[in-house]
């Protein structure tokens, strides 16, 4: 019953974000087109679980904020956390929504909103959702967090 509760819940949330980037992601230009494409497949990998392919888009000086942490940390910390994380926990939905990206040059910032659902270590399913911000720079041909703050925002 909880199961289909939060799934419930989830769903009338992702459904009231999409509405308003269906009318803002068509007015995009390529270079946003391009940053969000980054942050979708960033996002993807940190679904799947994949640390490392996900720490692959952190800036080797990389200082990100946290809700719940006390201090900005770099990307060891933010590394060990991931590790831990993704040991623990297992996502079974997770949507991301863009609410603004200004880009400059090979600098860029997002706002977007998420949302989902996943399983924790004694196996129960819960749900939540945030907000992130993430200030990514141009290396190469993708772009990557050397920041980032935000978190969930939703009460479990």
């Amino acid at each position: 019953m909880r199961s289909s509760r939060a799934r419930l819940v989830v769903a009338a949330v992702l459904a009231l974000l999409l509405i308003p980037a269906v009318s803002s992601a068509q007015q995009w230009s390529a270079a946003q087109k391009e940053v969000w494409k980054n942050v979708e497949a960033y996002s993807a990998l940190a679904e799947a679980g994949d640390v490392e392919g996900f720490m692959s888009y952190y800036h080797p000086e990389y200082l990100g904020w946290n809700y719940d942490s006390a201090l900005p940390m770099s990307a060891e910390s933010a590394k060990k956390f991931l590790e831990y994380s993704f040991k623990t926990t297992k996502s079974i939905a997770y949507v991301i929504q863009p609410a603004a990206i200004i880009v400059h040059g090979d600098f860029a910032i997002v706002h977007y909103y998420y949302a989902g659902v996943y399983k924790d270590a004694e196996g129960k399913e819960k749900s939540g959702s945030g907000r992130w911000t993430d200030i990514l720079i141009k290396q190469g041909d993708k772009w990557v967090m050397i920041a980032d703050h935000g978190g969930q925002t939703s009460k479990n």
